[in-house]
Order: structure tokens, then sequence, then C-alpha cells
């Protein structure tokens, strides 16, 4: 495919959109739907291609799905209602769908096979494939279970107490997902709280969970009743336009309906530490994850050090948060976050290469990257790397070069975003 060309030097961004709903939520309101016994109602879910992957899968799992644009029912007949997949379950570029679903499969009497695309073949298994071989599933792959395809062939399990090696809200799910058809009690023990999503879901579905720091406590057993999810908008996705609202000049954002998660939002925090003038509007909305509205404006930044347990609450946002350093005085300085190397693409190095082309004053370190302030952003060639949010923090950042910007595999942005090329254009004043 061409390369893209994309806005430059754009003089103001204003007006308000509602962004995505959350991608995170959308993925886990389709897997507890399929587990749940009884029909299960989703509003304001992500068209994503990750998220359509796992309603692909479970389809293939024999669960039946309706889907009109953004409303999604799910008509679960409980765990023993899954059905062994005639075909290979294929999760696409979706880290969520594969890692979270193998917790599915562990305890199910059949054998499935998992593939995805090349990135998903890059991606280390062994921290997912591992605690479950402990719990009693048998899951092989290549060298050793590291990487994809798998094989996975479930049964009876048995609780295990699980200390996780690394800060990962899908290795956790995932546990949470075998220990919940384990005999007896599960113990999961975080080194950091992650976003929390699954917890919040099971006890919306009508299990029991209890939480205490970073221990997590589930019994199996349990039968979960399908329910009601409104879907609230991804503050993942929100964040390009957040960091774009401050850095552009003349700028002023709305953003409706964001997802306020406390797991996630640090970028909020970040952003008011390094000076950006945003107001966060929370409203009462019924469900278990809270939302609100977010406004930002063109603000004076400063450098910040953002490190220890704040990197899982922004792992996602850490491409844009980045971009948004380039425009404050000083350094900044992001460290901990290791996890970037495993992820869609190693985040710390495509970070630094692909800002590095448009002038950006930026090193990695080998646990995230150093940024020298403030920057002019001028033109050049870039690449995603197939990687979505690598692809729209280009895009932003074209927003404040002086020069032109190309942008090669701009499709990927698809995987999160669809729309986010016609809300970007909507804001152009």
């Amino acid at each position: 495919m061409n390369p893209a060309k994309l806005n430059t030097n754009i003089q103001g961004l204003r007006g308000e959109i509602a962004v995505p709903g959350d991608k995170s939520i959308s993925h886990r309101s389709i897997m507890f739907g399929a587990i749940a016994k009884g029909k299960t109602n989703i509003t304001n879910f992500l068209l994503g291609e990750d998220c359509l992957s796992t309603i692909a899968c479970f389809r293939k799992l024999g669960v039946r799905i309706e889907q009109e644009e953004h409303q999604v029912t799910v008509s679960g007949r409980g765990l023993e209602g899954l059905q062994e997949p005639a075909d290979i379950l294929d999760v696409g570029n979706s880290g969520t769908t594969i890692r979270l679903l193998m917790g599915i499969l562990a305890g199910r009497p059949f054998h499935s096979v998992l593939v995805g695309d090349q990135s998903i073949g890059k991606r280390p298994m062994t921290r997912v494939t591992k605690p479950l071989s402990i719990f009693g599933a048998e899951i092989s792959g290549r060298n050793n279970g590291e990487y994809t395809p798998l094989s996975v062939q479930g049964g009876q399990l048995e609780g295990i107490t699980y200390e996780l090696p690394v800060a990962s809200a899908q290795v956790k799910s995932s546990l949470l997902f075998a220990g919940m058809q384990a005999s007896g009690e599960t113990v999961i023990i975080e080194p950091v709280k992650t976003r929390d999503h699954t917890e919040r879901m099971i006890r919306q579905f009508g299990g029991e969970i209890q939480t205490d720091g970073r221990t997590i406590r589930i019994h199996g057993g349990q039968s979960l009743t399908g329910t009601d999810i409104h879907v609230p908008g991804d503050i993942s996705s929100a964040a390009f336009f957040l960091v774009a609202g401050a850095i552009v000049p003349g700028s002023e954002i709305r953003l409706k309906n964001v997802g306020l998660n406390p797991t996630r939002t640090g970028i909020i925090d970040v952003m008011h530490r390094m000076g950006a003038e945003i107001i966060v509007e929370p409203y009462e909305n019924g469900s278990s994850e809270p939302a609100g509205d977010i406004t930002i404006k063109t603000s004076a930044l400063k450098g910040a050090v953002i490190e220890g347990d704040l990197i899982p609450r922004l792992i996602d946002e850490i491409p844009v948060i980045a971009l948004l350093a380039t425009q404050a005085e000083g350094d900044t300085v992001i460290k901990d976050a290791e996890e970037l190397k495993v992820k869609e693409t190693n985040r710390i190095d495509t970070v630094v290469n692909e800002l590095s082309k448009l002038g950006a004053n930026i090193v990695a370190t080998e646990d995230g990257m150093i940024v020298k302030g403030k920057s002019s952003l001028s033109g050049g060639h870039v690449s995603s790397h197939g990687d979505h949010r690598i692809g729209m923090m280009l895009a932003i950042a074209s927003a404040i070069s002086s020069g032109e910007v190309h942008l090669d595999q701009k499709e990927a942005i698809s995987v999160s975003y669809p729309s986010f090329f016609e809300h970007l254009e909507s804001l152009i004043k």
C-alpha cells in the first residue's frame, strides 16, 4: 500500500468527539458473555479488528453472537456449552484474545489450536502457558510453548498460588479464567496492581472474587449470568487527542464518555504533572466502570519522570506520552517500562526511531527512553510498523511538523480506532 500523506502544521484542533468503545472491556464482554448463562447485551462495542477476532473465535467455539454495528448480543450457555472447534482459532493481531482465551480453553475438555498474525508469532506466551500448565492444562507450541501456533488440551484443573513475574493484566486475566474452572482456591499475587476490568466484570456477571492490595483470590465452580454492558470510550484512544489538544497551537477538545477506571488513568496524572490544562468531569452511569468527559487545551508543558507503579496504568499510552514530552521544556525520563519491548512492536525502539526521523531529541534506554525538549518537528517518511498505537502517535506528531510527513502501514490503526482519521479531520479548524 502506498504511503499516506498526513496533515501537517495544523493551527488549531477544536470541537467535541466521542472516542470508540474501550478495547479491553469490549474483548472481555464477549468472553464473559460466552461463558455465562443467558443473554448478554453489549452497547458501544469497539468494531476494531482485534475485537472482531474475539467474536470470530467464540463463534468457532459454538457461541451464538449477533452483531449490528456497535450493538452485540451474546447467547451464552455457560462454560459447559463451549464446543471443540472444528477449525484453527485465528486471533489476528490480538494479544488480549490469545492470552485470555488460553485461560478459558485450559479448563475445557477438548483440543484447540491457536494462531495469529506475524506480530503475534513473535510475542512471548510462556508467561501464560507456564502457569496454565501448573494448573494442569497441556499446552505446546514453538520453542517449548513460547510462540504460536499453540495447541491446548484442556481438562480438569487444580487451583494454584502464583506470583506473577511481570505486571500483566493479560496474564492475570488468563489465570483468573482458569481459576474459575479449577478445583479449590486460586491465589494470584501481582508485582504491582494492573488494570482490573476482569475483576470488575466477574462481579458484574454475578461471580465472586476477593482482592486485597496486590493479592487476588477466586474459587472454582462458579456460574455466571448474562447481563447488560455499556462499554465506555477507550482512554487509550482518547490519549492521542488529549496529547493533540495539549501540543497543537490554538486547540480545545472535549472528549465525551471516556472510561475513567483508576487503573487506566495514568495518562491524566502525567499530563497534570507536566502542566497540561486538562479538566475531568466524571459522571454516574450506573456501570461497574466509571466514565466522564475530558476537556484539554493547548498547554505550556514541563518535563517529568515517569516510573514505578505508574507504568502499568499508562503502558499503552507511552508512545504518545513520548510525543508529548518532545513539546515540554526540559527532560522527560520514562523508565521501568521493559514491557514495551513485547508489544505489537518493540515500542521503545520503534518510538525512538520514528520520532527521531521527525527531528525529536530522544534516546532509548534499557527500560524506557529519555526525551529532551522542546523540539521543533520537521517532515519525514515514517512507518507504523504494523502497530496501531505507533501509527496514531505519528499522525498526531505530523500535526505539529513543519514539513511533509508520509506514513507507511496506515491501515494498522483500524485495529483499535477505525474512525481515527475521520475524527481528526472533524477537529481541524
